[in-house]
């Protein structure tokens, strides 16, 4: 267990409404960005109860890679458009196309072990937790998806290999919340 002694998380700066972002940047909380960026947290919360409910880990390793890969995504996202070479010579993480390629083999592996669902699937119909809270995590995906789009659109600067990744990740949630055995 670690024990937080030297700092307190209660730093109280972000009293005023706004926030840090990379390199000594502030925005509004009510930023697009920050949206953004609170939504694929949230992702990764949804993803996080998916993952503590699956008892039997069998998506465990996938969903430890892409919850890993969302820290370097929002890294990416908290450095605004004029600080990105800073970003990129510090070597922070980020999400890159190996790892989208990662994502869309993993899926198209999963669905061609056969995925099942009569008609529409329905959310939480076969009672099981873990299936649930991968169609919450899907919807949680859908949204920062958007989040992100709405971003580009208004500031530019979010690489297609980001965008493509929450996409990505909302058809990985519904297969593998559909996944035979």
């Amino acid at each position: 267990m670690f024990i937080f002694k030297e700092m307190s998380i209660i730093t109280k700066r972000g009293d005023d409404g706004m926030t840090d972002l990379m390199f000594g940047r502030r925005i509004a909380k009510t930023s697009i960005r920050f949206s953004a960026l609170g939504t694929i947290d949230e992702l990764n919360a949804a993803i996080g109860l998916a993952r503590a409910v699956d008892v039997e880990n069998r998506h465990t390793a996938i969903l430890d890679k892409i919850q890993n890969l969302l820290f370097g995504l929002m890294g990416q996202l908290a450095c605004l458009p004029e600080d990105a070479e800073k970003y990129l010579e510090k070597g922070y993480a980020m999400v890159r196309q190996e790892d989208l390629d990662w994502l869309t083999a993993t899926a198209k592996g999963i669905e061609e072990g056969g995925v099942r669902f009569t008609h529409w699937a329905v959310p939480g119909a076969e009672g099981s937790m873990a299936r649930a809270h991968l169609d919450l995590a899907r919807t949680v995906a859908r949204r920062a998806e958007r989040h992100v789009l709405e971003l580009h659109e208004a500031e530019g600067g979010v690489p297609e290999v980001v965008r493509l990744f929450l996409n990505r990740i909302s058809d990985l949630m519904w297969i593998l919340a559909r996944k035979d055995g």
